[in-house]
């Protein structure tokens, strides 16, 4: 018995240190070499050094003067201990609900506009940076209203961050929103 478990010990100590020690070390290290931005959460800064956030993890902006994100099903609003999408059905009424609300917020700001669906919904995991060229231009002539500049200006700063599909074909064209709105702080100060 004891020729038929020393085997079946030696594979489990051998295979716990080679995948899950010595795998785990190689690709961290790997990836701090490689890719040490995203290896770290790809966390923007300011110029004094202090964290802003994640340009790949959503956040809240409310002002008049920023673009503002799609909606968040993760907590209070993109409240990434709490992420996931709303798991409403397309016909549960909460949904419905939520969403007839969110246009009829938009149609009110822009009259006869044609509402993106990324304005009114939350993406699966309720933290989504990016949102799509539409919304982004949508929202253009509120943003250039409260920071008092021409409308073709901002809607310039999106156009210049706004991004094509990854290598040209996988997926589509997205505004990243903390980025942008930190490009529009940088051509627009707050005076």
């Amino acid at each position: 018995m004891l020729n038929a478990l020393r085997p079946a010990v030696v594979m489990t100590a051998l295979f716990t240190l080679l995948l899950g020690l010595a795998y785990p070390l190689a690709v961290t290290g790997v990836g701090q070499l490689v890719f040490p931005a995203q290896a770290n959460g790809s966390l923007i800064h300011d110029p004094d050094g202090s964290v802003r956030g994640s340009a790949l993890v959503g956040q809240a902006f409310a002002e008049a003067r920023y673009l503002h994100p799609r909606p968040s099903a993760a907590g209070d609003g993109y409240d990434a201990s709490a992420s996931s999408g709303s798991n409403l059905g397309p016909l549960n009424p909460d949904l419905a609900a939520r969403v007839k609300s969110e246009t009829e917020r938009l149609r009110a700001e822009v009259p006869g506009a044609i509402i993106p669906a990324d304005a009114v919904t939350a993406s699966g995991s309720g933290l989504d940076p990016d949102i799509s060229p539409a919304y982004a231009r949508l929202q253009a002539a509120r943003v250039a209203t409260a920071r008092g500049a021409p409308v073709a200006e901002v809607q310039a700063v999106i156009d210049a961050h706004t991004e094509g599909p990854l290598l040209g074909f996988i997926g589509q064209p997205h505004v990243n929103v903390l980025m942008t709105n930190r490009a529009l702080d940088a051509r627009f100060p707050a005076s």
